[in-house]
C-alpha cells in the first residue's frame, strides 16, 4: 500500500467529510430506502432505485475516504527548516513571466488539489515543475493550455 503525502489540513478535511457522510448522510439514505420500500411494489418504485443508487455512490466514497485515510503521510511544513527549496506543503508565491502576473500556489496531495484555491496537486504539471526548486530560479512549464514561464518569488512554509 503506497502512502499518499497530505497535508494537516487536509487529512483533517476528510475526516470531518467521513464524519458527516457516516453520521449524516448515511442515515438520511436509509430513511429514504425505509420510506420508500414501504410504498411497495420495489420493481416499478423510482424513489427506491434512487435511495439505492446514492446508498451506492456514498458507500463508494466512504471507502474511498477510508483508504486515502489509511495511506495518509501527513507532511507538517511548519515544523520544517525553510531553505528556500520548493517541497510538498510549501507555498510558493510566483510571477507568471506571459502575464506578468503574481500567483500563490500551495503543493498538495491529490485529495486536496483545487485550481480554484490555488491549491495544485504536486504530481501536476506545474507542480512537478516547481518542487526541488529555489527562490528567484525560473521554471517553465508545458501545460496542457501551451508553454508557461514562472519566476519563483517567495517560498514559503505555512
Amino acid at each position: 500500500m503506497d502512502k499518499e503525502p497530505i497535508t494537516k489540513e487536509g487529512l483533517q478535511k476528510l475526516k470531518e467529510e467521513l464524519d458527516n457522510l457516516k453520521n449524516i448522510e448515511r442515515p438520511k439514505i436509509v430513511a429514504a430506502i425505509a420510506e420508500a420500500r414501504s410504498h411497495g411494489d420495489l420493481k416499478e418504485n423510482a424513489e427506491y432505485h434512487a435511495a439505492k443508487e446514492q446508498q451506492a455512490k456514498l458507500e463508494g466514497r466512504v471507502l474511498y475516504i477510508n483508504d486515502s485515510i489509511a495511506r495518509a503521510n501527513v507532511i507538517d511544513v511548519t515544523k520544517l527548516e525553510n531553505s528556500g527549496k520548493v517541497i510538498f506543503g510549501s507555498t510558493i508565491k510566483v510571477k507568471d513571466l506571459n502575464t506578468n502576473k503574481e500567483i500563490k500556489y500551495k503543493l498538495v496531495g491529490k485529495d486536496e488539489a483545487d485550481i480554484n484555491r490555488n491549491l495544485i496537486y504536486f504530481k501536476s504539471p506545474i507542480g512537478k515543475a516547481l518542487i526541488g526548486k529555489n527562490c528567484d530560479e525560473l521554471v517553465t512549464v508545458e501545460t496542457p493550455s501551451g508553454e508557461r514561464n514562472f519566476e519563483i518569488l517567495k517560498v514559503d512554509y505555512v
